[in-house]
């Protein structure tokens, strides 16, 4: 049997308080190590560097900058990295363009612990943190210039896009194909790899900038 891997943790908020005590949840997960906190966009960055985390929990607003319009530099520092945007009340426009960034989701600082690790074990396993509902709400709000790129992929893998859009799992795919999850997720490899993606959430927002998903 595969080792259960250690999810890796970098949580990144201007509340010191709230974030070491997030912190200190996460650690007592089986699976998940926090390897800082981090209370601006410079330490973030000195972090990541350092500590090569897996799951980067990123508050919006920062004392030294917005940190959704950091996420690019954020990500070049490791490009392995998934990111979970902490929001209180975010904007559909800045959730926009955080998808268009490449986060893997969002997170409410309202959620309870148990959807914290939860969001932390999907976003590490390459899913979407963000409900079906506000993704089929929000990709309409996408930017798009028309310029098709269809032909790089295949039939099913346009397949896989198209239920990718609906948000579903790699789970909830594999039952909808009637393949397995691995199946599954090698589509999601392949298409991302083509389209340049680094998230579900990222490859769908190319997807819609070249038109590969039908209008809503």
């Amino acid at each position: 049997m595969e080792a259960t891997k250690t999810i890796r943790v970098l949580v990144v908020d201007d509340h010191e308080v709230l974030a070491s005590a997030l912190a200190q949840a996460l650690d007592a997960e089986p699976d998940i190590v926090t390897v800082g906190v981090a209370v601006s966009l410079e330490r973030a960055e000195a972090l990541i560097a350092t500590t090569a985390p897996d799951v980067l929990l990123l508050d919006h607003r920062l004392p030294d900058g917005d940190g959704v319009a950091a996420i690019g530099r954020l990500r070049a520092l490791r490009p392995s990295m998934a990111v979970i945007v902490l929001t209180a009340s975010a904007a559909e426009h800045v959730m926009v363009a955080a998808i268009e960034a490449g986060v893997s989701g969002f997170l409410s600082k309202t959620r309870s612990l148990a959807e914290v690790t939860s969001a932390v074990r999907a976003a590490a396993a390459g899913e979407a943190v963000i409900s079906p509902e506000m993704l089929v709400r929000l990709l309409p709000r996408l930017n798009r210039n028309g310029q098709a790129g269809r032909e790089a992929l295949t039939e099913r893998e346009r397949e896989v896009l198209g239920l990718l859009s609906e948000g579903l799992t790699n789970a909830a795919i594999a039952d909808r194909l009637v393949v397995s999850v691995h199946t599954v997720r090698n589509h999601v490899a392949n298409l991302s790899a083509k389209l340049g993606a680094r998230s579900k959430l990222e490859a769908l927002s190319i997807a819609v900038r070249e038109g590969l998903l039908p209008d809503r």
